[in-house]
């Protein structure tokens, strides 16, 4: 797989390659290639023994031309500035795509939480939030779980800044515990949105999702929740994997059942009811209608592009193909619905869940998918309409294309003042 690829590169050739097909002038262009700013800090914490250890932490803030910094905070020992730098920016022109009024951030900490206590990792987690919090709030950013992080972690966060802060506000973060102020159908929005977007993508095509098989690489949140409401709309999922390794099932996988085992025992390899135990790059170039690759980013490269065998690909992560391997897909005719609107269910939700914190008005779960729904399908029906009015090469070229104009607008309007 692609490693070696530098995510904020790939982010700044797309950004490229959308802006050749609009008229964009060549200092907003910049603008729109950079982060506005990024706090990098040291984190120095008292260990359970008693020692001090230090991690590097980050927080990108790309754009906030259309409202507050929206993004993740990811705990992964691959965090950098330059990947921080690239997940900002995606989100700012997921955003955009969406249509929701928020800008894009995103953050990290250098770690691997499977190394640390509960009590360890909260003590990171608050020492990150007291560094951050002269940086958030519901007007000016906006965090939310990532890679590794979830309700714990924002619920944290929240009662850290709300402390130093005196104040209660719910709307600092989002992904919350429902009892600390979350949404219904925050947890399974990104897998909701991702198979939204490959159901309306098979429809384009003039074909019924229901009579696809699927394949997911990674299996954690999103990857499961979207083999599961992909086998609820009758599709065949034939293969899934984590990182250490896939599973194959030619009469198809129980997504629930597969995701009780990998609970159970930390993997899904070594499932009983599957035919056979494959790798993830086997994974990604199976002879299957879809493919959602759920993993992180650059998991699909010029070389395996070459391999793939799928009709369709949802992006469930952020930036899991490489520039390179987009050009190979799109000489294959391979749809890909790009990840700035096929995982945008997370942000939306979190949108709507700071929309309920503002009003302290809560929906239900229906109210929230319905929503969901709605903007899912009129936002791919818009990025139809750019990709055909244009001739572009793509939907990500598309989604771009579209994300850029409504930043551009925002930021237009705002104008520039010393």
């Amino acid at each position: 797989m692609g490693d070696s690829v530098n995510p904020f590169e790939s982010f700044q050739e797309q950004v490229d390659e959308a802006a050749e097909h609009i008229e964009v002038d060549e200092g907003m262009l910049e603008r729109l290639k950079n982060p506005e700013r990024i706090l990098e800090t040291n984190l120095s914490v008292e260990m359970d023994d008693g020692s001090i250890e230090v991690f590097r932490a980050y927080r990108s803030q790309f754009n906030g031309d259309r409202g507050p910094y929206k993004g993740g905070i990811r705990y992964h020992p691959n965090v950098s500035r330059d990947e921080v730098k690239a997940l900002s920016g995606w989100m700012a022109y997921k955003t955009a795509t969406a249509g929701i009024p928020l800008g894009g951030g995103k953050g990290g900490i250098v770690i691997d939480p499977a190394e640390y206590s509960e009590s360890e990792l909260e003590r990171i987690t608050r020492a990150f939030a007291e560094e951050l919090t002269p940086l958030i709030g519901e007007d000016r950013d906006i965090p939310a779980p990532d890679v590794n992080t979830g309700q714990r972690e924002m619920n944290w966060i929240k009662d850290t800044y709300e402390t130093l802060e005196n104040t209660t506000e719910p709307g600092v973060i989002t992904g919350k515990d429902i009892s600390s102020g979350g949404s219904e159908g925050r947890v399974e929005a990104t897998g909701r949105s991702t198979v939204i977007a490959a159901r309306e993508a098979f429809d384009y095509l003039g074909r019924d999702i229901s009579d696809a098989t699927v394949a997911v690489q990674g299996y954690g949140n999103a990857g499961w929740i979207s083999a599961k409401l992909a086998e609820e709309l009758g599709a065949d999922v034939v293969a899934v994997s984590d990182s250490s390794g896939g599973i194959y099932s030619e009469d198809g996988i129980d997504a629930v059942d597969a995701k009780r085992h990998k609970r159970e025992t930390g993997s899904v390899v070594e499932y009983p009811d599957a035919d056979e135990e494959i790798t993830n790059d086997e994974l990604l170039q199976l002879d299957v209608d879809l493919l959602i690759p759920a993993a992180l980013e650059n998991a699909i490269d010029e070389e395996i592009a070459r391999g793939v065998q799928a009709d369709v690909i949802s992006e469930a992560a952020n930036g899991p193909i490489t520039p390179a391997g987009d050009d190979v897909l799109e000489d294959e005719d391979v749809l890909v619905v790009p990840d700035i609107l096929a995982n945008a269910g997370g942000v939306t939700v979190s949108y709507f869940e700071w929309v309920q914190n503002r009003q302290r008005f809560y929906w239900d779960e229906g109210r929230v998918n319905d929503e969901l729904e709605e903007i899912m399908v009129d936002q791919f029906d818009t990025l139809v309409d750019a990709y055909e009015e244009h001739d572009l090469p793509s939907m990500r070229v598309a989604a771009y294309v579209v994300a850029i104009d409504r930043v551009v607008e925002a930021a237009e309007q705002a104008d520039v003042w010393p």
